[in-house]
């Protein structure tokens, strides 16, 4: 009923697109019946499609359940008894009876169908394989051009422009504008599959981007003398970062700041946010009395599982805390302790017998 050329020309699409022909058939199949149903039998028919490579044959199948003899208008997919015995002697009612028909128009609707199936496949794998190439990008930093800007999302051409990313409300730095045209830097938060919902997700807020900016700017993250321990960040406005290194001829906050502080003010132009670099330590105590920076700590002492008080000088009380107590809460983020800062006026009412002592500064 069609041409072998048309089933060769399937054959050549999997060899140059990767495309299977099981894929095209049957999509195809499903596309054909879809068609006829809509524009010959009704929405509700029962239309199959089957396609034979082997053949090189397509055949219509019309399938309609038998029901009793009467008056009222029949559904698509329903047969009279009577009409049905014509075609069948041993019809009985609730039976569905399947029928070959010729299609009318075949070769113009045949031709379109297919058409728009081939056409739909191809982009389809091609994204799919855009995107598996791009699954091994997750974590990772990329440049990209905004592309469109929504009342809430931001689309962005990733790499050469072969796939869109798309940064949601959530993902994106409170005060920042995004404008199309616009070149931008944004962390691969999660490459998403699942045909047309496929999508890669990108975030200009996650803590993972401080990270990945870092290593842009410092050969000492990247080459693994200097670790990035730990981020704590509320985007724009402060991040805290922990680092250690790996060498003990190797300054790492040095490493981070740069000469003239030039690495870090390039992470903090990208961000437009403050970076407090924390040299990280094994002591949890010693960790918190450093991640509290900029302010002085006296002291840190244990008082339950992972929870602990820091005492500060009476004047660095409100340095310590931070404005609505962002200070202290990205340093409990940053080391995973809960932090109870007190002042030392404070602190003397209590028998605190503080773990860590003599003044830490950073």
């Amino acid at each position: 009923m069609i041409k072998k050329d048309f089933f060769a020309a399937l054959a050549d699409l999997e060899r140059e697109r990767g495309i299977s022909e099981e894929v095209f058939i049957e999509a195809l199949s499903s596309a054909l019946a879809s068609a006829y149903k809509k524009q010959v039998f009704g929405e509700t028919a029962n239309v199959e499609v089957r396609l034979n490579p082997e053949k090189s044959t397509i055949r219509f199948f019309l399938k309609r359940t038998v029901v009793e003899n009467t008056d009222e208008e029949l559904g698509d997919g329903e047969i009279m008894l009577e009409d049905a015995l014509e075609i069948k002697k041993s019809a009985k009612v609730g039976d569905v009876l399947t029928e070959e028909f010729e299609p009318k128009d075949f070769s113009r609707i045949a031709a379109q169908t297919a058409k728009q199936v081939i056409l739909q496949k191809i982009h389809e794998t091609e994204r799919d394989n855009t995107l598996s190439e791009f699954s091994d990008k997750e974590g990772e930093l990329m440049s990209g051009l905004i592309r469109k800007v929504d009342m809430r999302n931001v689309y962005i051409e990733l790499g050469k422009g072969q796939i869109e990313g798309l940064m949601l409300p959530q993902d994106q730095v409170p005060g920042e504008r995004y404008e199309a045209g616009e070149r931008i830097k944004v962390y691969v938060k999660r490459v998403k599959s699942g045909g047309r919902n496929a999508q890669v997700l990108v975030s200009r807020s996650a803590s993972g981007l401080v990270k990945r900016l870092f290593e842009e700017e410092v050969p000492e993250i990247k080459a693994g003398t200097v670790l990035v321990k730990s981020v704590s960040r509320e985007p724009g406005h402060r991040t805290k970062m922990a680092i250690a290194s790996t060498d003990p001829r190797i300054d790492a906050v040095g490493a981070c700041v740069g000469n003239k502080g030039a690495r870090v003010n390039a992470v903090v132009a990208e961000l437009g946010e403050k970076i407090d670099i924390i040299l990280w330590s094994e002591n949890p105590l010693e960790f918190i009395a450093k991640a509290l920076s900029p302010a002085t700590v006296i002291s840190v002492t244990q008082v339950g599982e992972k929870s602990a008080v820091a005492v500060v000088p009476d004047e660095k009380l409100s340095l310590a805390i931070g404005r609505d107590g962002q200070n202290a809460r990205l340093a409990a983020r940053l080391t995973g302790w809960k932090i109870d800062v007190k002042s030392e006026s404070a602190a003397a009412k209590l028998d605190l017998d503080g773990a860590i002592e003599g003044g830490t500064e950073n």
